[in-house]
């Protein structure tokens, strides 16, 4: 079974922020971003990975047998976009981009070029709906 690349990490948050995001812009809205999570979640934020700050985490285990720890949400200060990792990809949930804002679908992931673009309204409904889908699958035992 192949080992996962996207794993917690010990960088320092604040580090990776002003090192990775690209423009002046991106590091203020990253910083809000971090501010908004860690309030919101109550959850420290880690680096997962290269490039991903995560919340919280949880255990999943496929039917293929493959499992893993990943963060419950997270983002990423990418260079084409902030990359928001805070849906569950299940159309179930659509309903909850309705009135996001201004952004883009990857398969599970929400890309928005400034932070402006969506309301914090509504991405923080988006972000507990999340957080309650994924504890309530693979449990609450969280870190």
């Amino acid at each position: 079974m192949a080992k996962n690349k996207t794993t917690a990490t010990d960088k320092d948050v604040l580090e990776f922020i002003n090192e990775f995001a690209d423009t002046e812009k991106k590091r203020k809205d990253s910083l809000e971003l971090l501010a908004f999570f860690n309030e919101l979640t109550g959850f420290e934020a880690k680096i997962w990975g290269p490039s991903i700050i995560g919340f919280g985490t949880y255990h999943y285990r496929y039917a293929s047998g493959h499992e893993g720890d990943a963060p419950l949400v997270g983002f990423s200060p990418r260079k084409s976009a902030l990359s928001l990792y805070v849906f569950t990809g299940l159309e179930e949930h659509a309903h909850l981009l309705r009135d996001l804002g201004k952004f883009k679908m990857g398969k599970a992931c929400i890309y928005v070029k400034k932070l402006e673009d969506v309301d914090l309204r509504q991405l923080a409904i988006l972000v507990k709906a999340t957080i309650n889908y994924l504890q309530a699958t693979y449990g609450k035992n969280q870190h």
